[in-house]
């Protein structure tokens, strides 16, 4: 694929430059395409709604990373999509740092943000969460959440919202544990579990519900790559999925979208389907993972079905194996 370059003025990247970089590159030459699945599901009579799910940008400023970042902005935007799903990992490394170490950063993803046309709605992920844990001994900071609500315009990590007759709930997954070998793991609170069941219980019970969370619910990763006798740490799933899941038990939860693991896959569990939506970063910046590409996923809830496209929108990877 072309070499593409963004132009810069001072130390900024302009929003003309980074929407247009994609083209420059000459992406739309280049595209596999879509890799497609479909099935059927009890959706909104309301009609179709197509949407966006991408997760896990890891964004960074080395490798030219805002360049990969600006052409999956452009890709995510030639889909024409209303609504865009951002499954968290938005920044990399903010849990064991400091706030001032990961300004560049959110610079960086924030740039991809405001270039996306779709009205987002955020997730958010491990890496999100500034200054949990430091490593260089620095105090943790009593709110790590504190920066990713500011720069995300929101007043609290979990929330809901409706669009199209569905009702979207967004969890935040991630319970820090300093001390512990894994430093946080996926749990969903006892608090966030109380507001999951009010927000449930105001709901008609044959609503379609979709369900976005970072880390996931349900998974077979590990037996994959591991075995099948493996067993997920308790830092890449959600430890108490069943508590959540039974709170959805007699309603028509249509899909969960997951993110953390970087890959591509798709479970489908007593009518719901789980899907892990790969990565825009792919293996952190370094190319494919298990076999996907960097890319992201394009929705379609129709009344009658499901469809999933994973789309992998051309990046190739600068960073060197061994960084």
């Amino acid at each position: 694929m072309a070499g593409v370059t963004i132009m810069q003025q001072g130390n900024r990247y302009t929003r003309r430059t980074f929407l247009k970089v994609a083209a420059a590159g000459g992406v739309a030459w280049s595209m596999p395409i879509p890799i497609k699945r479909s099935w059927a599901a009890r959706g909104s009579e309301r009609g179709a709604l197509r949407f966006i799910f991408y997760t896990d940008p890891h964004s960074r400023v080395e490798w030219e990373t805002p360049q990969a970042l600006a052409m999956a902005a452009e890709s995510i935007n030639a889909q024409g999509a209303d609504l865009a799903v951002a499954g968290g990992d938005l920044i990399t490394e903010g849990f064991e740092s400091t706030s001032e170490a990961m300004a560049p950063r959110w610079d960086a993803y924030m740039r991809m943000h405001r270039a996306l046309k779709p009205e987002i709605r955020p997730v958010i992920g491990n890496h999100d969460l500034v200054g949990a844990d430091p490593d260089d001994g620095s105090p943790p900071s009593p709110e790590p959440r504190r920066e990713y609500l500011r720069h995300l315009g929101l007043n609290r990590s979990y929330y809901s919202f409706d669009a199209v007759g569905y009702h979207f709930v967004v969890l935040d997954s991630i319970d820090v544990r300093r001390g512990d070998k894994h430093r946080y793991w996926g749990y969903i609170d006892d608090e966030q579990m109380e507001w999951l069941k009010e927000d449930l219980a105001s709901l008609p019970v044959e609503i379609p519900i979709v369900l976005a969370t970072h880390v996931p619910l349900l998974t077979g990763f590990f037996q994959a790559t591991e075995g099948i006798q493996a067993s997920a740490p308790p830092n890449r799933v959600i430890v108490n999925n069943r508590d959540v899941l039974s709170l959805f038990q007699g309603r028509n939860l249509v899909l969960v979208l997951q993110g953390h693991l970087h890959v591509d896959e798709w479970l489908r569990w007593r009518n719901t389907s789980f899907i892990t939506g790969g990565a825009i970063c792919g293996r952190w910046w370094r190319g494919a993972w298990h076999g996907t590409r960097e890319g992201y996923g394009v929705v379609t809830l129709r009344p009658d079905r499901v469809e999933w496209e994973y789309h992998i929108y051309g990046w190739e990877a600068r960073r060197p194996e061994h960084a």
